[in-house]
C-alpha cells in the first residue's frame, strides 16, 4: 500500500483525531488553561510516540512544554525539521461564535473550532503525512525531527531562549512550517518573508490613588489622557511611525517582488468589503499588499484603566496600561527598535506622570531565498497537489521561531500553509476547510518522498 492510499483510507480517523485535538482548550495566555495546555501537549506526544517516533516533553521555566519527537533511522539522508504550535488564542467575544469554540462542529466542508486552522489542523496534517509514510513503507526516506511548542500565541518566549542554548538538538538541513494559508482558494502560496514583532506594555502612573474628577480635574495628572497623548504621538498624519530612526534599516523589496505582487489576483474593493471598512488607512505612498508585507507598522491593541463599566463614574485613575506592538521588516532588529521606542514613549509622556515600558515579546523579521532547493521542491509539489503554480509572497504576521532557524540553525525554511483567507484566525468562528486538511497531508507525503530522492 502506498502512503497516499493509506492517507486516503484513513481520512475518517484522521478527522476524528483532529476533532479530539481541537477540543482541548489550550489557550496559552490564560492561567486558568495551564492544565489544558499541558493536556494538549501530552495528547500530541502520545500521537507521535504511537507512530514509533522517539518523543519527550521539554519543560520550560515558567512556561508551557515543548513537544519534541524524532525519527533518525535514515543514515546518509537529509534531516527535516518540522515546526508547529499546539497553543491557541482566547475565544472572546464568545457570543459571536455560532457553535462553542471547543466543541468541534462540521458545517458543509468546514471544521469550526478554535485552533482548527491556527495551528492544530495544519501541524496535525503534517504529522498525519508522516504517519502515512511510516505505516505504509515501514520507514521514512529521510530523518525527521518534530518540535511543537505551546507558546507561539504569546510570542514564543520560552522556545526562543531554549534554542539559543540547545540549538544543536535541532540540527537539520531544512525546516518546514505549516502555519499559514493559500493566497486564494485553489491558489497555493509559499511565503518567503515574515515580519518581526516587538510587543510592549506601557504603564502610566499618576496620583497615588484614584481621584474625584470634579474635585481634582484640571490639577491632577490624568493617566488616561497621558496614554492617549502618547499613542497619538507615535504616528504622524501620513501614517508614519515617529520613533527615531524607525525606518533607517528598512530594506526595500526588490523590483521583481513588487512586480510579482502586482500580478496577484488581489482586489482592493473586495478586501475592504471583507474587512467591513470603507478605506484602508496606513502609511501613505504604498499599496495595501506592500503595507501588509514589506512595511513596518505600529498599533495599539488595548487600554486598561479607569472606569469602563456601565453608567458613569467620574474618576481620575491612578494607573493605566496600554498594549502597543510594532511589526518589523528586513533589516530592522527588535532589540534596536525596542530601545528607540522606550525613549520616544518617555519623551511623549506629559508632565506629572511616570511611565514604565515592558517588553512582552519580540522577534526579528526573516527572508527565505525562493531559489533554495527545499523551496523549489515544495513549489513543484504544490502544482501536483493543488493544480496551480504557487505564488511567492511575504506574510504580514510573525512566526518568531523562523528567524531562529535562519540565524541559529542557518537553514532555509519552507513556509507552506493550508488555510484559507476566510478561516477567521484569531477571531470567532475559526474554521479549517476539510478538503485542505486532506490536501495538506498529501502535500507533505509528496514533498518528503521527492526531497529525499
Amino acid at each position: 500500500m502506498s502512503a497516499l492510499t493509506y492517507a486516503q483510507e484513513h481520512r475518517s480517523r484522521f478527522l476524528d483525531e483532529l476533532k479530539a485535538f481541537v477540543s482541548i482548550p489550550s489557550v496559552s495566555t490564560l492561567p486558568q488553561h495551564t492544565g489544558d495546555v499541558r493536556r494538549a501537549a501530552d495528547w500530541l506526544l502520545e500521537q507521535l510516540r504511537g507512530m514509533d517516533m522517539t518523543g519527550e516533553l521539554i519543560p520550560l521555566d515558567g512556561g508551557h512544554p515543548i513537544v519534541y519527537a524524532e525519527w533518525r533511522n535514515a543514515p546518509g539522508k537529509p534531516t527535516m525539521l518540522i515546526y508547529g504550535h499546539y497553543d491557541v488564542q482566547p475565544v472572546d467575544p464568545l457570543h459571536e461564535w455560532t457553535s462553542p469554540p471547543f466543541e468541534p462542529t462540521i458545517r458543509g466542508d468546514d471544521l469550526y473550532a478554535r485552533g482548527a486552522c491556527d495551528d492544530k489542523g495544519q501541524v496535525f496534517a503534517v504529522i498525519k503525512g508522516l504517519e502515512s509514510i511510516l505505516r505504509s513503507d515501514g520507514a521514512l526516506p529521510l530523518n525527521v525531527k518534530v518540535i511543537v511548542e505551546g507558546e507561539e500565541e504569546i510570542g514564543s518566549p520560552g522556545i526562543y531562549k531554549w534554542i539559543d542554548r540547545h540549538g544543536r538538538k535541532l540540527a537539520c538541513d531544512f525546516a518546514w512550517v505549516s502555519d499559514g494559508g493559500l493566497f486564494a482558494p485553489g491558489l497555493p502560496m509559499i511565503t518567503t518573508g515574515l515580519r518581526g514583532l516587538v510587543y510592549t506594555e506601557v504603564e502610566v502612573r499618576g496620583p497615588s490613588h484614584d481621584l474625584h474628577s470634579g474635585q481634582h480635574g484640571g490639577a491632577a495628572p490624568n493617566p488616561v489622557n497621558a496614554v492617549a497623548s502618547i499613542i497619538a504621538g507615535l504616528k504622524d498624519r501620513r501614517g508614519r511611525v515617529t520613533v527615531p530612526r524607525f525606518y533607517a534599516a528598512v530594506r526595500e523589496p526588490s523590483p521583481e517582488e513588487k512586480t510579482s505582487w502586482e500580478r496577484l489576483p488581489f482586489n482592493e474593493e473586495a478586501y475592504l468589503k471583507e474587512l467591513g471598512i470603507a478605506v484602508a488607512p496606513g502609511e501613505q505612498g504604498f499599496g495595501i499588499l506592500e503595507r501588509r508585507w514589506a512595511r513596518p507598522t505600529l498599533d495599539a491593541h488595548g487600554i486598561v484603566g479607569g472606569w469602563t463599566g456601565a453608567g458613569s463614574k467620574t474618576v481620575i485613575p491612578s494607573r493605566v496600561v496600554a498594549k502597543i506592538s510594532m511589526r518589523l521588516v528586513p533589516d530592522q532588529r527588535a532589540v534596536t527598535i525596542y530601545k528607540s521606542f522606550v525613549k520616544k514613549v518617555k519623551k511623549l509622556a506629559p508632565e506629572g506622570v511616570e511611565v514604565e515600558v515592558r517588553e512582552l515579546a519580540s522577534g526579528d523579521p526573516v527572508l527565505v531565498d525562493p531559489k533554495a532547493k527545499p523551496v523549489q521542491v515544495a513549489a513543484g509539489v504544490a502544482k501536483q497537489v493543488w493544480g496551480a503554480d504557487p505564488v511567492f509572497t511575504r506574510e504580514g504576521g510573525s512566526v518568531p521561531i523562523v528567524a531562529k532557524f535562519d540565524r541559529v540553525l542557518k537553514v532555509p525554511t519552507v513556509l507552506f500553509g493550508f488555510g484559507l483567507p476566510d478561516d477567521n484566525l484569531h477571531a470567532p468562528n475559526e474554521k479549517f476547510h476539510i478538503p485542505n486538511f486532506y490536501k495538506g497531508i498529501e502535500t507533505v507525503i509528496r514533498f518528503i518522498q521527492q526531497i529525499a530522492s
